[in-house]
């Protein structure tokens, strides 16, 4: 019995050994949350600090150095102000008119690199390449296509004997000139991701299509859209947001207000506010709406979503 209890005792680990164990595990979760909380330090400091700080600027004003609560004084001024609605107004025709061509564009263009049996490669890189490109490389590019008296447009316009077009210039077409620049920019990424999900349609209902005399329009309306309708819905979502923000392309391109305003967008209505006019406070209360606007539009769309499912 003697023999056995000892060789019991020398079975069980000594309190060191479970002391060294329990050491380097405290030392292994140590360095796993310092690693999260280094990350949580980098996105709190420069996501939701500035977050923050912008709801608590948009209630204030300053003044010769001196920091005052106003209340909802600057969104009244922001109410009152024409250029607030205008800047609603053509930020809203930009959000239609991208999601008419940059987020149907993509959509068919990944259909038809989907349907090519050689190429493919190439092709997917050449849709590719604007992305990898810098955006200010990419829409100074297209301020020279769209120069009204040597640009590349109204060239081929032209040798065509079709009439030209003043693009950048004129309220009519300045929108959709800007459209047009940014879906260009933007669609390679799209359109990457729409053939990932057409790649992971089961090719057997592609085949029971054709079997059933499904030409490659009824394909694409019965099988290609209702398997990828999540990834559909979620591009729409981001698509929306992203648009809603849109700065470069009319800074760049009509140098943000445009003819007669008509390229005015909210973002750029925030600049001017906080960098010509120095109303820090005016310009945070309409990051502020702004935010209010795109978090209320996605919950209603996730909601949406959720009923759909």
């Amino acid at each position: 019995m003697a023999v056995i209890s000892v060789a019991g005792k020398a079975a069980r680990p000594t309190t060191h050994e479970g002391r060294d164990r329990r050491c380097r595990k405290v030392r292994q979760n140590l360095t796993a949350h310092g690693f999260l909380l280094g990350a949580l330090l980098c996105f709190g400091f420069f996501t939701w600090y500035p977050m923050v700080r912008e709801v608590v600027m948009s209630f204030q004003k300053t003044k010769r150095g001196r920091t005052s609560w106003v209340g909802l004084d600057n969104i009244d001024q922001l109410l009152q102000d024409p250029e607030f609605w205008q800047a609603w107004r053509n930020t809203l025709l930009f959000t239609l008119l991208a999601l008419v061509f940059g987020f149907a564009v993509p959509f068919f263009v990944a259909v038809l690199l989907n349907e090519l049996r050689h190429a493919k490669s190439y092709l997917r890189i050449l849709v590719y390449l604007p992305v990898m490109m810098p955006p200010v490389a990419s829409v100074l590019l297209f301020k020279y296509f769209y120069d009204p008296d040597f640009g590349l447009f109204n060239s081929i316009l032209h040798t065509l004997h079709l009439p030209t077009s003043a693009w950048l210039n004129s309220p009519d077409t300045a929108m959709v000139s800007v459209v047009i620049a940014s879906t260009w920019m933007n669609m390679g990424g799209a359109t990457l991701i729409y053939l990932a999900a057409l790649q992971g349609i089961p090719g057997e209902l592609y085949e029971a299509a054709e079997l059933d005399g499904a030409g490659l329009w009824r394909r694409v309306w019965h099988v290609t859209i209702p398997q990828t309708r999540l990834i559909l819905s979620l591009l729409l979502l981001l698509q929306v947001v992203a648009t809603m923000q849109v700065f470069v392309e009319p800074f760049l391109l009509t140098g943000g207000n445009g003819p007669q305003g008509s390229t005015t967008t909210v973002v750029y209505l925030v600049y001017q506010y906080a960098f010509n006019f120095n109303n820090y406070g005016a310009a945070s209360a309409l990051g502020l709406i702004m935010l209010v606007v795109l978090a209320g539009f996605s919950a209603l769309y996730v909601r949406q979503s959720r009923k759909a499912d």
